[in-house]
């Protein structure tokens, strides 16, 4: 019974020390090549969602849908915040695909495929209609 009690609080202890190192280090960074959707690309994303080439989505592999992304050029260092809402890319060597409106932002359409890092974004301060306006 001892044993198992010692046993016990030592994987508390260790998983307490894990997970507290794993919040330190902050949010996953990626890096890798993008593409962007085809510029006649209709039809429906993943999620469900008709694909819109006018809003600011992005397609990657494991982070879950609603995921809020800031895509930086690593040579130009212009950047975008999108929202994950489709699965890929799955072609080999490529980490995110972009909607049509990112790319256009990030000035990749004359280059097709760019070099990118990216985080997730933390979310954004839910304000109620009683808060008065940022100034």
């Amino acid at each position: 019974m001892r044993w198992t009690v010692g046993v016990a609080a030592g994987l508390a202890l260790v998983c307490g020390i894990a997970s507290a190192e794993a919040a330190t280090k902050g949010p996953k960074r990626f890096t890798g090549i993008a593409a962007y959707y085809d510029t006649n690309y209709k039809g429906r994303t993943a999620s469900g969602e008709r694909y819109d080439p006018n809003k600011f989505t992005a397609a990657h592999r494991t982070l879950p849908f609603g995921t809020r992304l800031r895509v930086v050029d690593t040579r130009t260092r212009r950047s975008v915040v999108v929202v994950v809402n489709d699965r890929g890319p799955f072609t080999k060597g490529r980490v995110i695909d972009l909607s049509l409106a990112a790319a256009k932002t990030l000035r990749m359409t004359g280059r097709g495929l760019i070099k990118v890092s990216f985080a997730p974004e933390p979310a954004a301060p839910f304000k109620t209609a009683s808060e008065p306006a940022a100034r």
